[in-house]
């Protein structure tokens, strides 16, 4: 942020403080719940707009249910699609490196295989390892903008396949045996397979941005070698260091992401410590392409 930007009036220009030039700033001095006043969240929502991430250390004070009521206020809740929720909680979902499936380290964005995946995502930290455990967030639209003009012309015009049942094994071999039975009895209980356009716009900024991540099977109309090939190349413009932000976790940190103009990873090396963060999802919009082109489910469990 340049002396030349504006800020939002709730929030002190000296509380906002970036943390990369392309991505992420931390916000400090306000305590986030429910009763926040309209114009601090109205800060908090064009923030998140410019930076895509942002960071929030101190906010021990909230719980599940204030966790909730503050997300309330960005957006519609909605639940993890085969995941239960948190007893108590109308969607809150439980990230706990003890337990199955509580080690989200492969980049993606949130629940991608669905069409109107989430619009963002509210994580609170509830137990972090002394060292290790951070995550690592990159800005997909910057991505989009550094691709040469032949590749970014190809993208514009390329679909995507994503779903939840994918090759667990391969994509993690190290995984422990809890973690793959968490991934076949849990999270891929129920399949969904959805297409998305390569490049979607930003339904509030204009933005364009890659959609990828970890829940890309294939690109439509490209053989699966092809497909594997071209995803390797454009996902190395979205990881690329210099497009990132990582964040070494406290308890009782919260961080809220643009899930449409984000990918982010949780750094798998902490072993044995334990790890449980709580996360809150908002209801998002159905992507739209380039050339106008909307995400069209392919395959959904029957309700």
């Amino acid at each position: 942020m340049t002396r030349h930007e504006t800020f939002p009036a709730a929030i002190a220009a000296q509380d906002i403080l970036p943390v990369t030039p392309r991505i992420g700033a931390e916000i400090r001095n306000i305590r986030l719940g429910g009763d926040l006043s309209h114009d601090s969240i109205a800060a908090i929502q064009t923030l998140l707009l410019r930076h895509k991430v942002l960071f929030f250390r101190g906010q021990d004070h909230l719980d599940d249910a204030d966790q909730e009521a503050f997300a309330e206020r960005l957006g519609d809740l909605v639940p993890h699609p085969t995941q239960a929720v948190v007893k108590g909680s109308s969607s809150i979902l439980e990230l706990d490196s003890s337990r199955g499936g509580g080690r989200a380290d492969r980049w993606h964005t949130d629940v991608t295989f669905v069409e109107a995946y989430p619009k963002a995502s509210i994580l609170r930290g509830v137990a972090i390892p002394e060292v290790g455990g951070d995550t690592i967030w990159a800005n997909t639209v910057t991505a989009y903008s550094d691709l040469p003009e032949p590749l970014r012309q190809l993208a514009d015009g390329l679909r995507a396949v994503h779903s939840n049942a994918y090759d667990y094994a391969a994509h993690r071999p190290r995984a422990s045996e809890q973690d793959r039975k968490h991934y076949t009895e849990v999270f891929a209980s129920a399949v969904y397979e959805t297409e998305h356009p390569v490049v979607r716009v930003h339904p509030e900024t204009g933005e364009k941005l890659l959609l990828l991540g970890g829940f890309v099977q294939r690109i439509d109309g490209l053989p699966q070698s092809d497909s594997h090939k071209l995803i390797e190349i454009l996902q190395s413009y979205v990881i690329a260091p210099e497009n990132t932000v990582r964040w070494r976790w406290q308890t009782g940190d919260v961080v809220i992401w643009d899930n449409r103009a984000t990918q982010h990873v949780a750094v798998n090396d902490y072993g044995d410590a334990h790890r449980v963060v709580r996360r809150v999802t908002l209801h998002g919009d159905i992507p739209v392409g380039v050339d106008g082109r909307t995400s069209t489910a392919l395959v959904k469990p029957a309700i």
